[in-house]
């Protein structure tokens, strides 16, 4: 699959339940940080935007577990993402290193201007000249 972002990273020991995996919530925390270095690689800042009356928020978020990481494992997190307005779909996968999928997460975004819902042109301008056409 391409992506149109990876970020590698380490399972810390506290981020680990009883039975010595990944709890699952993490798995959450790990793609919303992806997210956020994705959008910060493409000038997306997120104080600022607030500063202008302008804020995203998650609407939906859903997460099929596959194979658990486990302390100290390195991992690579990735997206690909669409445009179906006024939402900007994200569709994430966190990877063992070896490929095999430890989580695939799908999660819809929308930004608000001042409070009342935008038709998602914030994100469809900074994206336009990453996202393939068909995700546009």
């Amino acid at each position: 699959m391409e992506y149109l972002f990876t970020l590698e990273m380490k399972v810390r020991d506290y981020e680990c339940d009883l039975q010595g995996v990944v709890n699952n919530a993490n798995y959450q925390h790990y793609m919303e940080h992806t997210r956020h270095e994705f959008l910060e690689s493409l000038g997306v800042n997120f104080g600022k935007m607030h500063e202008d009356g302008l804020d995203a928020f998650v609407t939906k978020v859903s997460i099929s577990y596959k194979k658990s990481l486990r302390s100290g494992d390195h991992y690579r997190s990735a997206l690909r993402c669409a445009m179906r307005a006024p939402k900007l779909v994200f569709y994430q996968d966190i990877l063992h290193l070896d490929g095999s999928l430890a989580a695939r997460g799908e999660v819809e975004c929308v930004v608000v201007d001042n409070g009342r819902l935008t038709r998602g042109e914030f994100f469809a301008d900074r994206l336009r000249d990453v996202l393939p056409q068909d995700a546009q």
